[in-house]
């Protein structure tokens, strides 16, 4: 049961203009028929969930998949920000401005930038990554990243905790956030390598993969303070994914910090 002062804020979702969201949502389910949404992509159905399941806000990562696509994501998430969605727009690793386009994602007063190395052909580690690196750390930007593997591609190793880790030490001030519980079905090596390192995560795409005893205990054993709640709505149901998340009975004070405090906190609410 939802307690009635819990406040709770979704650190993963994704949606797409009202025009755009059904090629959308058709383009990556055919990408990766495994793949179930439970929304159609839009803004209003996302709310809608968010409504039902007593979510108060929402951080929405968009992904540029191609450099010319920052200028228009740009403008959608200056139209869509509001009191319960706050979005982070992204930057295409292989565009000549994307120094640049960090720094207007701060001057316009946003508080991270979304990356995904597969669908932005990169390695979470390389050189070129180096420089957006510096400047996301310098303005205080958090940088949300895919890691492990991902559904839709072959199984390459371009976001690992090994690459998570390089990032963590060379950037000690950077807010790096890696989604997935520190890297979707590479569970094994997160269990050894990434959990306990004070290095930011949110649990999406883990609770429902994981046996309970096991996840349960890799909550237990991160820093309760790098711990974040996100569903990565549409493609799981909000509303199962806080349920499975109260089924694992952590303490209290764990619990707020993972639902709310952290995210609050990180977004300077």
């Amino acid at each position: 049961m939802r307690g009635m002062d819990e406040k709770i804020i979704d650190f993963h979702v994704h949606a797409f203009p009202d025009e755009l969201a059904g090629k959308a949502m058709k383009k990556l389910m055919d990408e990766a028929p495994e793949a179930q949404a439970y929304l159609d992509g839009t803004l209003g159905q996302l709310l809608g969930s968010m409504d039902r399941s007593g979510i108060e806000k929402c951080v929405l990562s968009c992904i540029a998949t191609r450099p010319k696509q920052f200028e228009p994501i740009f403008e959608w998430c200056k139209q869509i920000r509001s009191d319960r969605v706050i979005p982070f727009p992204s930057v295409h690793p292989q565009d000549e401005a994307a120094v640049e386009r960090v720094e207007k994602i701060k001057d316009e007063g946003f508080a991270g930038i979304k990356f995904h190395p597969y669908y932005q052909d990169f390695w979470l580690n390389e050189e070129r990554m180096w420089p957006v690196y510096d400047k996301a750390s310098e303005l205080g930007l958090m940088v949300v990243a895919h890691t492990g593997y991902d559904i839709a591609f072959a199984y390459d190793r371009r976001a690992d905790c090994e690459q998570i880790l390089k990032v963590a030490k060379r950037w000690p001030d950077l807010k790096f956030i890696a989604t997935h519980l520190g890297g979707w079905k590479m569970w094994q090596e997160v269990r050894e390598q990434f959990i306990g390192k004070p290095v930011y995560t949110e649990i999406s795409f883990a609770l429902d993969e994981l046996e309970r005893d096991v996840v349960r205990d890799m909550l237990m054993r991160h820093p309760a303070d790098y711990i974040l709640f996100g569903t990565d709505s549409p493609w799981t149901d909000q509303g199962q994914t806080l349920k499975l998340l109260r089924e694992l009975e952590l303490p209290a004070e764990r619990m707020e910090k993972i639902l709310y405090g952290n995210a609050k906190r990180l977004l300077g609410l």
